[in-house]
């Protein structure tokens, strides 16, 4: 089976992601991303797959993946059964470590970690167990609070002695091989173009279709319609600017690909259930943030 690309959507202030999510969610299947991750599972048990690797999962399950490593996570539910948090997740590019490790040299440590990641590492449950307040508070934390429990979570990480490692040495996690599949480039043409004026018929042409193939190719795929998935794609990113920036909202929807701003405001009541100003108001009570944040440029 050929995993999908998972595009992850960064902060736009920040240095890493972290969340939560359910299951069944969107990004629950057989995927990679050139990020390393840190998977942390709060409830259910199932199989979970990593590279080459199948095994056993229960509460407390914690596992770091390399970049492009393929990986999933399965719960074994009663059918209709929806969990409303399943996973915890920290994902941060290698250049972000890597830059860290040259201004500190106390995080050395770290990289041999993620070094050893390459194939996945699987740590004890009970550390999951200890380290799950934190991730959880990471999820929702800003400022040097974040970065504190960034520093804490790979203290305990680096401290553990009872690492296992998952996928097989010789294992071709290759990111090459991956993106060559048709959907793969197709996700990554919108997410590289998600600010710009393309339609449908320009993504046919990179998945060299024809209109209508396309159409019913794309839907299989994602299950959604283009303009749905590009819709949604670029709500998320109004989100943030709405959150992170005190940009107008005139401006964050031509910043965001919409091309008027009635329809910006029409797909983000639809998908948010307020309007963007709102939107705005909400974040920033729930954070405790100051109103006027820092700028776009």
């Amino acid at each position: 089976m050929t995993p999908a690309l998972e595009l992850i959507h960064k902060p736009l202030h920040g240095s890493f992601r972290a969340w939560a999510h359910g299951y069944p969610h969107e990004v629950a299947k057989w995927h990679f991303h050139p990020e390393y991750e840190i998977h942390l599972i709060t409830t259910s048990s199932g199989k979970f797959f990593v590279g080459d690797y199948i095994g056993s999962y229960q509460p407390g399950n914690l596992v770091i993946t390399g970049p492009n490593l393929p990986h999933n996570w399965v719960s074994e539910l009663d059918e209709g059964v929806v969990l409303p948090v399943r996973d915890l997740v920290l994902q941060f590019p290698a250049e972000f470590i890597e830059h860290c490790i040259l201004l500190l040299p106390e995080l050395q440590p770290v990289q041999m970690l993620l070094k050893n990641a390459t194939c996945g590492l699987q740590f004890p449950d009970e550390l999951g167990m200890q380290i799950m307040p934190l991730m959880t508070e990471l999820v929702t934390a800003h400022g040097c609070r974040r970065l504190e429990l960034f520093s804490s979570l790979f203290d305990k990480l680096c401290e553990c002695r009872e690492k296992k490692t998952l996928a097989s040495v010789n294992y071709d996690a290759d990111m090459g091989r991956y993106m060559s599949s048709t959907i793969n480039l197709v996700l990554s043409y919108i997410k590289q173009n998600i600010t710009l004026d393309f339609n449908e018929k320009d993504v046919a042409d990179v998945a060299e279709m024809n209109i209508i193939k396309f159409t019913r190719f794309f839907r299989k795929q994602t299950g959604e319609s283009f303009v749905q998935y590009v819709n949604q794609e670029r709500i998320a990113l109004a989100c943030q600017l709405l959150a992170d920036t005190d940009m107008k909202v005139t401006d964050i929807c031509y910043r965001t690909g919409f091309s008027n701003q009635s329809n910006f405001n029409r797909q983000f009541l639809a998908h948010k259930n307020m309007a963007p100003l709102k939107y705005r108001t909400c974040m920033h009570l729930n954070t405790g943030a100051p109103f006027t944040l820092v700028r776009a440029a």
